[in-house]
């Protein structure tokens, strides 16, 4: 090998640097957005070590990006296919990391911090059923008032009692099979008193909410009433709201 391969292979090294130290922060930023979630939900921490392990990783995404972005310049100026590649792939994958819980925070920036959602705010659907299971939960199960209630029809004015042109008991039937198609874990259902109730982990951080759903005669035609609840967290960032719209729209 002579001075000039030598020289050439160097350089190639060195010119691989930027990008993989844009790979590695996106590795790094990865594996700590996995564990946050699922770390809590396996028990292994508190779900608030699970945020701080989320926005350290986001932290790790964005310097992947500003990395990649630097080593994409300096590939593109040197002519570098590898470096170039490896830097595209960093910046795609930051972008994709970064997004989810930038995401996050601008949905709870514009919405209420509430975690109690209903349909029927002046009389909300009562939990019986789910009551041992809330038992050392930080949020408790008897409703708000009229605070939560002004805050909910600020940020979620459609959510609003469901009528169903049937009698109670054809409407109670299809709302126990509009639940359980939500893939939710059915803790009651009581066709003499209307009442559905149970409970939906989500999916990453495997947090527990709770619903009860109260079916009602009104004539001829049925009043069905949703609530959906958390059992932590100030702020549910929209996601009883989203499923209560989720269920209604299965209810049809």
């Amino acid at each position: 090998m002579n001075d000039r391969s030598a020289d050439s292979d160097i350089s190639t090294g060195r010119g691989l640097l930027l990008p993989l130290a844009g790979i590695f922060f996106l590795v790094v930023a990865a594996l700590l957005m996995a564990a946050a979630g699922f770390g809590t939900r396996l028990g292994l921490w508190h779900f608030r070590t699970g945020f701080d392990l989320l926005r350290y990783g986001a932290y790790c995404g964005s310097a992947a990006a500003l990395v990649s972005l630097a080593a994409a310049i300096h590939s593109f100026r040197s002519s570098r296919r590898i470096g170039l590649l490896l830097t595209l792939l960093a910046l795609v994958g930051s972008a994709a990391l970064t997004a989810v819980p930038a995401s996050w925070k601008l949905t709870a920036g514009r919405l209420p911090r509430i975690h109690d959602i209903s349909t029927d705010t002046a009389n909300p659907p009562p939990f019986v059923a789910v009551m041992p299971l809330r038992q050392g939960s930080p949020n408790p199960a008897s409703y708000g008032g009229q605070e939560i209630a002004a805050l909910q029809r600020q940020g979620y004015p459609d959510i609003k009692t469901v009528v169903l042109d049937l009698p109670m008991a054809v409407a109670f039937d299809k709302t126990l099979a509009a639940a359980n198609s939500m893939g939710w874990q059915i803790v009651a259902a009581v066709p003499a008193e209307g009442r559905i109730e149970a409970t939906d982990t989500t999916f990453w951080f495997g947090f527990r909410d709770d619903i009860v759903i109260r079916v009602a005669p009104a004539g001829n035609r049925s009043l069905v009433d949703i609530r959906s609840v958390s059992r932590v967290g100030i702020s549910d960032v929209g996601t009883n709201a989203r499923r209560i719209r989720s269920f209604v729209k299965k209810l049809g």
